[in-house]
């Protein structure tokens, strides 16, 4: 009955899902010498964790908190980003320029078009005043 029990927990452990209760049960049956021969293996992997958990790091940890001399890096960073944002800016300035000179001339355009028609209405009007001044001045060239 333990060992279909050790097996299930096993299959739990291998699955994240165990709890720290039944993980001290498996080093407990794994640290003892009735481990099943076919669970052997896992013996040696629960006697690995038991035997080093005194282990610690005693080397001195060094942070490399001093920057290198990339304050020009930093300086020539934000001059390029700088100049790409003041070159992108006057791109866009003449585009909008541009832009508004079309929309001008389209407007400058259609008003020369307006005066263009009542120009035509008026030399149309003058044609018909020609012809009144040439038959009025062959009235009074006759009675001369």
């Amino acid at each position: 009955m333990e060992l279909t029990n050790i097996e299930k927990l096993l299959v739990k452990y291998e699955n994240a899902e165990t709890t720290l209760e039944e993980e001290n049960i498996l080093r407990t049956y794994f640290s003892s010498n009735k481990v099943a021969p076919h669970l052997k293996e896992y013996q040696l992997i629960f006697n690995y964790f038991i035997s080093n958990t005194d282990e610690t790091y005693t080397k001195k940890i060094i942070l490399n908190t001093k920057t290198k001399n990339n304050n020009w890096r930093m300086v020539a960073a934000s001059v390029l980003l700088l100049f790409g944002a003041y070159s992108g800016l006057h791109k866009i300035n003449q585009y909008n320029e541009k832009k508004q000179a079309a929309e001008n001339l389209a407007q400058i355009t259609n008003a020369l078009k307006i005066v263009s028609s009542h120009l035509n209405k008026g030399s149309q009007a003058l044609k018909k005043l020609h012809v009144y001044e040439d038959s009025v001045n062959k009235i009074f060239k006759n009675n001369k």
